[in-house]
């Protein structure tokens, strides 16, 4: 059996996996990603994505099941028993690119109204980051997917009423398109799923390169 691991606490992320019939744990990595630099925006959310996927497949490795049981218990385990479930380590990162910045989350609410103030009736381009790791034999597979958003010319006062449902700092770029922000997003150019969090066309190739097919995560229920 093969379990998915998701490295992030987004529940938008893990809606989006319930979604679509695929169960997934969830471990947070503890990555600290005010510390990580890149050359772009593009590159961060792949560097990020993959450092959150490694932190947790760390874990979850058949060295931490080592380390845990102890040298003689896994020797002891017998030839002939069960194979232990495959584990797959998803981690995932977004962030904004807009006007030559590259924007993660929000510091504090004066930051996002900042933020919208510039962005309204302009675009920006956010980056998802995927990296998809075997935790048992090291295998991966990362790409970035990227869509171009169109943001409404928003009023002060839509976006003083925005920001006030605390949506916005929990995001990247300091919105979303599957809560509040959906109504101020004009239209976008790509996989709406980058914009959540997680594209699941992008999933189902990386799974395809791993030799997992997506269909066989599907759970009922």
């Amino acid at each position: 059996m093969t379990r998915l691991v998701l490295a992030s606490q987004s529940p938008a992320r893990l809606q989006l996996l319930k979604s679509a019939g695929i169960p997934a744990e969830v471990v947070v990595s503890g990555v600290d990603e005010s510390v990580v630099q890149a050359d772009g925006p593009e590159a961060l959310s792949g560097i990020l994505a993959r450092l959150k996927a490694e932190a947790v497949a760390a874990r979850l490795g058949p060295e931490a099941v080592a380390a845990r049981l102890g040298p003689e218990a896994v020797a002891a385990r017998p030839d002939s028993g069960p194979e232990p479930d495959r584990v797959l380590v998803l981690g995932c990162d977004s962030v904004l690119a807009f006007d030559g910045q590259i924007l993660g989350k929000p510091t504090d609410a004066d930051d996002a109204v900042r933020r919208w103030r510039a962005m309204r009736g302009r675009s920006g381009v956010l980056h998802t980051g995927h990296c998809l790791i075997d935790a048992r034999t090291g295998d991966s597979a990362a790409a970035v997917a990227s869509t171009k958003v169109h943001f409404a010319d928003l009023t002060d006062t839509e976006i003083a009423a925005y920001v006030a449902t605390g949506e916005p700092l929990r995001v990247a770029g300091a919105f979303t398109i599957d809560g509040f922000g959906g109504a101020f997003v004009d239209r976008i150019e790509g996989d709406p799923g980058t914009v959540i969090g997680l594209s699941l066309p992008l999933l189902r190739r990386m799974l395809s390169e791993l030799g997992t097919e997506l269909i066989s995560l599907w759970r009922a229920g």
